[in-house]
């Protein structure tokens, strides 16, 4: 299948390693992948904080950008949502861009979404040795996905899966928000990491940038050693 890459704005600052991954893993898999230049942000930090006239500019430009037949694949829930759920909704009033954001929305898929409901894939033959806990960034809830993650995760040969308390409460990031509400967001981090803790896993995984760098910020200014891994970062491993 011919694919697209939207490496998102965290993933391509301070995460390319789970962008590489990605490719790595969907070419492994037999897919042709791309990489627009001509990418820059979703738009959602401008959506999120009230500027719709700017975040409605960049979603024109995203969907310029990612225009034709292949299927656009984000290893970032939140982009994916802000794709597939925010851009018909700024665009409503615009009835040509308007089929642009539903057409770009329908082909554009979340990597865990990608492989187990679009390929019905949740073996690619990764490995790791050692346990494993698992972080559901709120995103994923938005774009309807519930055990993908998991799925893939339990089938990493080597790996022990270990069930999260409060899996599916946010870390605390919420992107402006941990800047405008910084002691709420250090009080939900705080429990996240406790969470974690708790399994006594070796590494924590997650499909988002933004989870992946609040909760590794956590765990390193505490000084624990748990690894924080992108699922893309897990599955390319062998």
């Amino acid at each position: 299948m011919k694919l697209s890459l939207m490496i998102t704005c965290l993933g391509d600052v301070l995460r390319p390693e789970a962008g590489k991954a990605t490719v790595s893993l969907l070419r492994r898999l037999g897919h042709e992948l791309d990489f627009p230049e001509a990418q820059t942000c979703c738009g959602q930090p401008f959506f999120n904080s009230g500027f719709a006239d700017l975040a409605r500019q960049q979603a024109k430009h995203t969907i310029s950008v990612f225009a034709g037949e292949r299927t656009v694949i984000v290893p970032s829930g939140s982009c994916a949502a802000m794709v597939k759920h925010e851009y018909p909704h700024l665009l409503a009033d615009e009835p040509e861009w308007l089929a642009k954001a539903e057409e770009l929305a329908a082909r554009t898929f979340e990597l865990s979404d990608f492989l187990v409901n679009r390929l019905g894939v949740v073996d690619v033959g990764a490995r790791f040795e050692g346990k494993l806990t698992h972080h559901y960034a709120c995103h994923l809830r938005g774009l309807g996905l519930t055990n993908e993650v998991e799925q893939l995760i339990r089938h990493v040969q080597g790996a022990t899966f270990l069930p999260l308390a409060r899996w599916d409460q946010c870390c605390g990031f919420g992107g402006s928000f941990s800047v405008r509400y910084p002691h709420i967001s250090g009080a939900m981090v705080d429990d996240k990491v406790r969470c974690i803790l708790a399994t006594e896993a070796d590494a924590v995984v997650s499909t988002d940038a933004g989870c992946l760098m609040n909760i590794g910020g956590r765990l390193h200014r505490q000084g624990r050693t748990v690894r924080v891994l992108h699922l893309a970062e897990l599955l390319e491993s062998r």
